[in-house]
């Protein structure tokens, strides 16, 4: 059968790093870190203080009051971060076809602010002041709902939830969609808003969280001393485009998607797979997928938590999959920088990858101090450095055993 090719022709962010692209990639290529207090709830009572959140941040300077009020802070994220990628790509939505142009938005958690909020009144006030609006504002589907909404996209919506994989899973399923001919637009990546109350206390408890005080030693990928990760916010959307559609409107292309594989661990709810055989296989996939050898990856994007097992097996994941061509490449995780922005990560970490090829530069692991012999691989350590490259993979690991890569190439034309 004949598939199409699909490429990324938008971008849109809003991080701990900077709210919108070009400043999300300025923090990253500096090693400026969006680890700080939480500002947004009262953490005196918590064991964990430090988290990635969105600074500077006013729904009111991207949404009516009244509009603001009913959306949850997931939700605008991904919408400002849509509305970013559909103006970068120049995108008419009055001249395309509406039904071919599709939206998938996933997030790890939905709206869980407002249940937060709402449960708190519940509890209070009883049921009759419990809001109207608290089903559609927390439902898990309605960042892709309302974006969706707002772009007129009648073709494909919905929302994967793979917990941390959720924003590739988004990104490598509207890629098989588009290439086997079923849309020719996706609005496509994660977002997230988990830094509340319910959010933090529940991570914590089951001792995921790092609990220092110490911001430049909390969020610290493929380091001895990691204790845990650090929860970050926000969104990252990529406008994926079939290729000739993509030429006949003119667009300015970044990067081609080839490749994508997901596996599933089927061992814990939590913990991954020993030496990351489930990872593993979700690489493999995405290179088979790509028709490459494994020597042709010039860089993997790593999920790279901060936590001891996911760290220390991804690395022997990679190993696995590449021998001795792992020791020859980069391998950075930058959850240093943003902290672990949950269901968010890919589609951020994806935009990350293509700003990494067209500028040539390799992100570097911020924060990084003491060597794990167990973690032995070039992660870059705090300051980025330039290089070619021509493929690049992005790996999202996802409590429940969910994994998935995706393999993004350098735009050429042929």
């Amino acid at each position: 059968m004949s598939t199409r090719r699909v490429v990324i022709t938008g971008m849109g962010a809003i991080t701990p790093v900077g709210n919108n692209v070009e400043e999300f990639w300025k923090g990253i290529k500096e090693g400026k870190s969006g680890i700080d207090n939480i500002t947004l709830f009262n953490a005196d009572n918590f064991k964990v203080k430090l988290a990635g959140e969105v600074k500077n941040y006013n729904p009111e300077d991207y949404f009516e009051k009244k509009q603001a009020k009913r959306l949850d802070r997931y939700s605008q994220f991904a919408l400002i971060a849509s509305r970013e990628a559909v103006k970068d790509a120049n995108l008419d939505i009055n001249n395309i076809d509406s039904t071919r142009f599709g939206v998938a938005i996933s997030s790890g958690i939905g709206g869980l602010t407002t249940i937060d909020n709402q449960c708190k009144i519940l509890n209070e006030k009883g049921p009759d002041r419990v809001s109207p609006m608290f089903i559609p504002m927390a439902i898990l589907n309605m960042a892709a709902g309302n974006v969706s909404i707002e772009f007129k996209a009648k073709g494909e919506s919905f929302a994967i939830t793979t917990a941390c994989a959720s924003g590739t899973h988004a990104i490598g399923e509207s890629y098989r969609i588009i290439k086997h001919g079923y849309q020719d637009l996706m609005l496509a990546g994660g977002t997230e808003a988990s830094i509340n109350p319910i959010g933090v206390a529940g991570f914590a408890n089951m001792k995921a969280l790092s609990t220092t005080q110490d911001k430049q030693r909390a969020s610290i990928p493929f380091d001895k001393e990691r204790n845990g990760f650090v929860m970050g916010e926000g969104a990252g959307i990529i406008l994926l485009e079939e290729l000739e559609h993509a030429k006949k409107r003119g667009a300015k292309i970044y990067a081609e998607v080839v490749g994508y594989g997901t596996a599933s661990d089927a061992f814990h709810i939590t913990a991954p797979a020993p030496e990351g055989e489930g990872g593993a296989r979700a690489m493999k996939n995405a290179i088979n997928d790509a028709n490459i050898s494994p020597d042709m990856v010039d860089y993997v994007n790593a999920h790279g938590t901060s936590t001891c097992l996911n760290d220390k097996y991804e690395t022997a994941a990679v190993k696995s999959v590449f021998g001795e061509h792992a020791y020859e490449f980069a391998m950075s995780s930058i959850k240093g920088a943003t902290g672990h922005l949950l269901g968010a990560a890919g589609g951020v970490e994806a935009i990350c990858c293509v700003k990494a090829i067209k500028d040539s530069f390799l992100p570097p692991t911020v924060g990084y101090k003491v060597k794990d012999e167990e973690c032995d691989l070039d992660i870059v350590p705090n300051k980025g450095r330039e290089k070619e490259l021509n493929y690049v993979m992005s790996n999202s690991l996802g409590f429940g055993g969910h994994n998935s890569s995706i393999i993004l190439k350098a735009w050429k034309e042929v």
